[in-house]
């Protein structure tokens, strides 16, 4: 029990006593002191991971590669959607992290998918259009030639084929040229070493779609400052074979950096069949009804159009991110269901509690200006003894204290040694937790009134929520921020 006591740290919570049970100890938490020591310095060390990382990570999108042309918002599916979003928000984790981020592919600036991209709040890396990668297709075409791993004349007969590689999937493709490229690519993973590759990769034909691609990977580790990044491909069930193939030939190559793949299962839409452009059309005009009909005529202007802009990629993020990313995902998109502003479910939901959180601060300033209420203290002049409430406890405890553990388990999984090609973390777990903190929060804002009547016996307790208040607002916006989503702050 002595051992338990003298524990200190950002991580322990303050313990007033405890006993010895028959079946193991019972401590006793000291409420106030843990309400003191996470707000009365305004949470930062909550709210940003615990440990900064060191590191290169390029996160490589197969579905924004071109096979021959670049993808279009009209051919781009809701699976490759999802693949592209994933992307996204690993990126924005990993970097709070400490991890240096590049992007793959460059796409061309103007093009059709960066103007689409950016409707959803992402910042993807652009190229000039008439850029070309022609030097550095050349150099990997050279390093496929004169690979160890590239199958002569004499040995075609004895091998069996895996197909060619951004032309033909598993089957080779009749009539190929008979002084086609060829690599083996079970030999790669096979000599070195590499586990969780489909042993059916076989022998491949080179296309220059592939070309392509190695060349653009390439491309995106030059910058990078360490000997060895760690590439991580984000691409759907359905291509998972393919990028294997990319994979194993970018090591036959020569390139060394560690390789990763996260997988992601198939979005469906029963019913119906809707392209990326079509679903957010349809969730953009879903949103507008569905906010004009609670707003009424006020509902028009830049203003609303931004809010609209915003809700509409919150709500397009959570329906595609708050399931286990090796799983399906199935989307209602009855075109004359709508989306709903209330309901503790999705991106909506998350969005307007966040602005209920504004609205009272600016509630809270109106007052200070009419004279109605002092200017917040500092946090040491505060008795937290009167955060009483069972609600308040647990927006401290299951969600400001547990916030920076949860930002770390994304880099814990890409540094994880072993475990194969395939690498599995707990993407969603953003969207759930902002999700489940938005239920607990709206419980509770619905249930205590928080900016009382201007009495100076109750401005203690109004401040100590206050404290609580203003440091849910800051999670809001660092959870928030790892899906490049900003905050709407007023509804």
């Amino acid at each position: 029990m002595s051992r338990v006591l003298s524990l200190h740290g950002s991580g322990v919570l303050p313990v007033a006593g405890g006993e010895v049970m028959g079946e193991g100890l019972r401590v006793r938490v000291d409420r106030t002191a843990a309400f003191r020591a996470v707000l009365a310095g305004g949470a930062t060390e909550y709210l940003t991971p615990s440990g900064q990382r060191q590191g290169c990570v390029v996160i490589n999108c197969p579905a924004l590669h071109p096979k021959p042309n670049t993808p279009t918002p009209d051919t781009l599916t809701l699976g490759q959607l999802r693949t592209v979003l994933l992307a996204d928000h690993m990126g924005a984790l990993l970097r709070r992290q400490g991890f240096s981020v590049s992007y793959c592919p460059m796409l061309p600036e103007d093009s059709d998918i960066i103007t689409f991209l950016r409707t959803l709040g992402l910042d993807w890396p652009t190229a000039p259009a008439n850029c070309t990668n022609e030097e550095r297709e050349e150099k990997v075409q050279e390093l496929l030639e004169n690979s160890p791993y590239r199958e002569r004349e004499t040995e075609r007969g004895r091998r069996t084929s895996g197909g060619g590689v951004g032309g033909g999937g598993r089957k080779a493709e009749e009539g190929e040229n008979e002084g086609a490229l060829r690599i083996n690519l079970k030999r790669v993973f096979q000599e070195e070493g590499l586990l969780g590759y489909d042993p059916s990769l076989g022998t491949c034909t080179v296309h220059r779609d592939s070309v392509s691609h190695l060349a653009q990977l390439d491309a995106a580790t030059a910058d990078c400052t360490v000997a060895m990044a760690t590439a991580l491909h984000v691409t759907s069930c359905q291509d998972e074979f393919r990028q294997q193939q990319i994979a194993m030939l970018w090591r036959a190559s020569g390139a060394t950096h560690t390789q990763r793949h996260l997988v992601c299962g198939p979005v469906k839409t029963p019913g119906s069949h809707l392209t990326a452009a079509q679903y957010l059309q349809l969730r953009r005009g879903q949103m507008k009804e569905a906010s004009e009909m609670k707003y009424g005529d006020q509902v028009e202007g830049q203003t609303w159009d931004d809010i609209i802009k915003v809700m509409t990629s919150a709500t397009v993020r959570f329906e595609l991110l708050s399931t286990v990313h090796t799983s399906p995902v199935t989307l209602d998109v009855q075109r004359e269901g709508s989306v709903s502003t209330k309901g503790p479910r999705g991106g909506v939901f998350v969005m307007y509690n966040c602005a209920r959180l504004h609205t009272l601060f600016d509630s809270y300033e109106r007052g200070v200006g009419k004279g109605l209420y002092p200017e917040i203290p500092d946090g040491s002049e505060l008795d937290f003894s009167a955060l009483k409430e069972e609600g308040e406890w647990l927006l401290l405890f299951n969600y400001l204290i547990p916030f920076s553990e949860l930002l770390d388990q994304s880099g814990q999984a890409i540094d994880c040694e072993g475990g194969g090609a395939r690498v599995n973390i707990k993407t969603e777990q953003i969207c759930k937790f902002l999700v489940s903190l938005s239920k607990d929060f709206s419980s509770y804002y619905n249930r205590v009134h928080v900016l009382g009547e201007p009495l100076p016996h109750l401005f203690n307790q109004m401040f100590c929520r206050l404290y609580l208040l203003r440091a849910l607002r800051e999670l809001y916006h660092s959870a928030l921020d790892t899906l490049n989503l900003p905050p709407i702050r007023q509804l």
